[in-house]
């Protein structure tokens, strides 16, 4: 089988790995197309390279059809098209305890602390594997882990039929955000830098502002009254989003940072305590959004074939990564891995 491994300081190597059998409680799939998101371009990075052991198989945006399963499976067969939310909780820290695994204290992220699905055949825990529709486009399927993201995010900033919401960032998550937050009836602004970005987001009908040529606030104000927007979602992890987020919502609006921030950025928390605002942070996603994103993909209500912009051979990961450290006019790009 093939598999791409990442051997530390940005040297990928495309190879034979042995395939794993699955043992009694795990299901071993055919992988079909696995996107590469931003986090596997941290990891080709260095960046995270405290948590991988090497050499790492990345991947964690997948589908493809189950290949084989352990013994005490009864779920799934050979041949069901699935997908895989990437995370393995403990089961025992005070998050597992409180019913939030996706945040547990010692969470396992398949893909960074384990092996992930840029290979042929990758197998995991049965507890991870989702079923998809047969009729749903592999290569849509592969698309649902980032779609959960924007699930869980909407979720998390309450969005609801008539609200204004603004998502800072128009990249893969944040369109995805502001294409979920419309199906759930909100009026959507993004502001993105990127012009090739705001093009594809106007062509797919979002209301768009460049922060660098127009006043986002003054723009918001001038939409709503001057009463400000309903939510916030911050997707950039910039100095410049953290500053801006507050800037918009109306009294006892909403935010949700939704961007990692590599270093404690800088908030007013004047405007937050002025106005009431409320805050939350928005990591991963639980099963429910999976199923949310799952039923979404398969509406066909959603553009998905408008966010890939390209689908490369899985050997050719590392073309991936030079399209995204461009920018231009990349979004998302996708791996064919069988």
């Amino acid at each position: 089988m093939k598999a791409v491994y990442y051997e530390g300081d940005r040297v990928l190597r495309a190879g034979q790995s042995p395939a794993q059998a699955p043992r009694y409680d795990e299901v071993q799939i055919k992988v079909s197309h696995a996107g590469i998101c931003g986090t596997d371009l941290h990891i080709y990075h260095g960046h995270m390279d405290s948590r991988i052991s090497f050499p790492q198989i990345m991947g964690h945006e997948m589908s493809g059809t189950v290949h084989a399963v352990g013994d005490q499976v009864t779920e799934f067969a050979a041949g069901d098209p699935v997908t895989v939310m990437p995370l393995n909780s403990c089961g025992n820290c005070p998050a597992c305890q409180a019913g939030y695994g996706h945040i547990c204290h010692n969470l396992k992220f398949l893909g960074i602390e384990t092996p992930g699905a840029f290979q042929s055949y990758w197998t995991v825990p049965v507890h991870t594997v989702l079923p998809l529709p047969k009729e749903l486009p592999l290569v849509h399927g592969a698309l649902i882990e980032p779609l959960a993201v924007a699930c869980h995010d909407i979720r998390r900033g309450k969005v609801g039929r008539e609200d204004y919401a603004v998502v800072l960032g128009g990249g893969p998550i944040g369109a995805l955000i502001a294409l979920v937050a419309r199906e759930a009836g909100a009026k959507v602004l993004v502001s993105e830098i990127n012009p090739h970005r705001l093009q594809l987001l106007e062509q797919l009908g979002f209301d768009t502002i460049n922060p660098k040529e127009r006043d986002v606030a003054g723009y918001v104000n001038s939409q709503t009254g001057g009463a400000g927007c309903d939510v916030v979602f911050e997707v950039t992890s910039s100095q410049a989003g953290a500053e801006l987020m507050t800037k918009l919502p109306r009294t006892r609006g909403r935010i949700v940072v939704v961007g990692i921030f590599s270093r404690p950025p800088q908030v007013d928390l004047h405007r937050f305590f002025w106005r009431e605002l409320s805050m939350s942070g928005a990591r991963v996603y639980e099963r429910e959004d999976f199923i949310k994103a799952i039923e979404l993909a398969s509406s066909g209500r959603l553009p998905l074939d408008a966010l890939i912009t390209d689908v490369l051979p899985l050997e050719q990961l590392e073309q991936g990564f030079k399209q995204m450290e461009g920018g231009g006019s990349a979004m998302k790009i996708m791996l064919r891995c069988s």
